[in-house]
C-alpha cells in the first residue's frame, strides 16, 4: 500500500510542471490592453483644491513643424536625443485645471469638446453644473471647445472670466470658435486686465505673445502659491527649456519668448509649482534654472504635493 501510494505521488508530482507550463500559456494569451494613466491629479494648494484633468491627448507628427523652426535640424535633433524624444512625433496632451476656493468652483479652459472635458470631470467627481466660475487663459480652439454641447452652454450655471484685450482681439477676428463658442457668453462675462482677480486668491497675469490676450493667472493660499501658465509653453523640452525657440502657434513669436522668460523666471525664482496646460500629464510641476543650453527646466512634481 506505501509503495502505490508513493508511485501515485510521484506521478502526481510529475504532472505539476506540465500543468504549470499550460497556466503559463493561458495567462500570456490575455489580450493587451494598450497604455493607460490616471485621468485626475488633485492636491491642496494652502486651503484651495487643486485638480487637473486630462481633456485629452494625441500624437501629431513632425514635431520641428511646431517647435524649434529657428534652429537647425541638427540642433533640433541633438537636443531631442538628449532627452530622448522621437523628432518624428510628439505627444500632446491638454489640461483643464479645477480650482475649488471653498466658496467657488473655477474652471480653467474647457478642452477640445464637450464630451471629452465632461467625462475628465466626472472621472474627478464633479458634474458641469457644479462650475461657478470658467476661466478662459485665451480662445485657441483647444480651450474653448467645451464651452458648448450641442448648442446648449456645458456649464448651466456659470459666470465666465477672461481678459479684456484676449477678447477684444477675437471679437474683431471673424472667428468661427469664437463666435459659435465664445461671443454667446459676453453677457455672463467679466473682463480682466494684468493683475486683476478672478476671485480673492486668484489674480490674473498678462502673458501677451501666444495670443494676443493671452492671460497667466497665479493662486495665492494660506502662504502657498502656484501659477496656472495655460500655454505661456507648450513642451516641457521644446518650449518652456529654451524660450527663444520660436513655436508656430505663437502670434507675436517675440513677444512669446519674451512672456516665457518673464513668467518662468518668476516660477522659478518663487520656487512654487505650477500646472502647464500641454506639459505631460498629469502636467503639474516646478520650474528650475536650466543648465547645457537651456535657460529652464521643468521638473515634474513627483510626490512634493501629496501632504
Amino acid at each position: 500500500m506505501t509503495e502505490l501510494t508513493r508511485r501515485r505521488l510521484l506521478a502526481t508530482g510529475a504532472t505539476l510542471p506540465l500543468a504549470g507550463a499550460m497556466a503559463s500559456a493561458a495567462h500570456a494569451e490575455a489580450p493587451l490592453l494598450g497604455a493607460s494613466f490616471g485621468r485626475h491629479r488633485r492636491f491642496m494648494i494652502g486651503g484651495f483644491e487643486v485638480t487637473t484633468i486630462l481633456g485629452g491627448t494625441t500624437p501629431r507628427e513632425g514635431p520641428q513643424g511646431i517647435f524649434g523652426m529657428n534652429v537647425s535640424p541638427e540642433e533640433f535633433a541633438a537636443v531631442s536625443a538628449a532627452h530622448f524624444l522621437s523628432t518624428d512625433v510628439a505627444q500632446f496632451y491638454f489640461t483643464p485645471t479645477v480650482v475649488n476656493t471653498g466658496a467657488a468652483l473655477v474652471l480653467f479652459d474647457t478642452g477640445l469638446n464637450a464630451a471629452a472635458t465632461t467625462a475628465a470631470l466626472a472621472d474627478a467627481g464633479y458634474m458641469p453644473d457644479q462650475i461657478d466660475i470658467v476661466v478662459l487663459t485665451h480662445m485657441h480652439g483647444d480651450h474653448i471647445g467645451g464651452l458648448m454641447n450641442d448648442g446648449v452652454p456645458t456649464f448651466a450655471n456659470a459666470r465666465y472670466v477672461t481678459g479684456q484685450a484676449e477678447f477684444d482681439h477675437w471679437a474683431a477676428a471673424g472667428n468661427e470658435g469664437f463666435d459659435t463658442n465664445v461671443r454667446p457668453m459676453a453677457e455672463k462675462m467679466t473682463f480682466l486686465g494684468d493683475g486683476q482677480d478672478v476671485v480673492s486668491g486668484i489674480t490674473g497675469m498678462a502673458a501677451f505673445g501666444h495670443t494676443p490676450g493671452h492671460m497667466v493667472y497665479r493662486l495665492e493660499s494660506d502662504g502657498a502659491g502656484l501659477v496656472i501658465f495655460a500655454d505661456l509653453a507648450n513642451h516641457p523640452v521644446w518650449s518652456l527649456a529654451r524660450p527663444d525657440w520660436e513655436v508656430r502657434f505663437d502670434a507675436d513669436k517675440a513677444a512669446a519668448a519674451a512672456s516665457r522668460r518673464k513668467v518662468l523666471g518668476m516660477i522659478a525664482a518663487d520656487r512654487i509649482p505650477a500646472v502647464g496646460y500641454h506639459m505631460p500629464f498629469p502636467a503639474v510641476g516646478y520650474v528650475a534654472p536650466g543648465s547645457d543650453g537651456a535657460e529652464f527646466r521643468w521638473v515634474p512634481e513627483s510626490g512634493q504635493l501629496m501632504g
